[in-house]
């Protein structure tokens, strides 16, 4: 038996696709999972949003785009290319437009297409540093009345659109999905509750989305500050910064984040410190 041990504890998992996997690699660890699947993947061609905002930035209706993630920029294209069967004249569009990258990412899917990037934000890449660097650059491109659009992907960041609307900017959201609710909610709703009434001891997350899905379902039961506040009581740990990013965009500050961003190492490491952060929560 590895010395790294759940000692028992209740692990709540958002895992979908490898569900069965990391429940396998917490019982491994001497811990008791609790399986609750969070996302569906659904059809990219489904994104009506993402086929409208090809067409208008073909048209010329954007001076400005900002990409918040790589994987929704690609995304992105390949719903284009999947409907259209090219993405030629998309990717020419984005070429005359001027891009603005939250982070590396978004800046390597933009290289790989041989899109020039104009503006690109300093670490930690939050919305802080975007707006930043956008504020550096007024004098060349003030944002009053400039036609934004903002590609997403998950959900909304309501502070940045929030910042560039107060700029005077016009801004238009783009979301991409790639991911919905189970068609079977119903572990979700159990996860609410088991989290509201402090039946759980450690939660993992492996993706940012899994954070959004949760509290969507929590707040359809009326049950959104009984999950805060339960996750709070728990060990959160999280798979890499993104998934950090969310959680605190939630004031949820995990108490671990897994040194490489795979599943093994966020499962291992969560198992050989969760009982010693849960009695630094006094509840030991």
């Amino acid at each position: 038996m590895s010395s790294r041990h759940f000692q028992d504890l209740r692990v709540l998992l958002f895992e979908s696709r490898r569900a069965r996997e990391i429940a396998s690699l917490v019982l491994s660890y001497g811990g008791q999972p609790i399986s609750a699947p969070s996302m569906r993947e659904v059809p990219l061609e489904s994104n009506t949003e993402a086929l409208a905002f090809a067409d208008a930035l073909e048209r010329g209706e954007f001076d400005l785009v900002i990409l918040l993630t790589g994987v929704g920029t690609r995304a992105l294209v390949a719903v284009v290319e999947g409907v259209r069967g090219s993405r030629d004249r998309f990717v020419e569009a984005l070429r005359r437009t001027k891009t603005v990258a939250r982070g590396p990412k978004p800046v390597a899917a933009l290289r790989e297409m041989g899109v020039p990037i104009w503006l690109t934000a300093p670490e930690p890449n939050t919305w802080r540093e975007l707006l930043g660097a956008l504020d550096g650059r007024q004098s060349e491109l003030p944002l009053k009345g400039l036609r934004v659009a903002v590609q997403e992907y998950g959900a909304p960041n309501p502070d940045l659109l929030a910042g560039l609307e107060a700029r005077g900017a016009r801004v238009t959201r783009v979301p991409v999905y790639q991911w919905a609710l189970p068609e079977d909610v119903g572990p979700l709703q159990a996860a609410c509750g088991a989290l509201a009434d402090g039946q759980v001891d450690v939660a993992l997350f492996t993706t940012a989305t899994q954070m959004v899905h949760l509290l969507k379902v929590a707040d359809t039961m009326g049950l959104a500050d009984g999950v805060l506040a339960g996750l709070r009581r728990v060990v959160v740990a999280s798979i890499g910064p993104t998934t950090t990013e969310e959680l605190r965009q939630h004031g949820i500050v995990p108490d671990l984040e897994s040194s490489h961003p795979k599943m093994g190492f966020l499962v291992r490491e969560a198992a050989d410190r969760a009982a010693d952060l849960l009695k630094a929560k006094g509840r030991g």
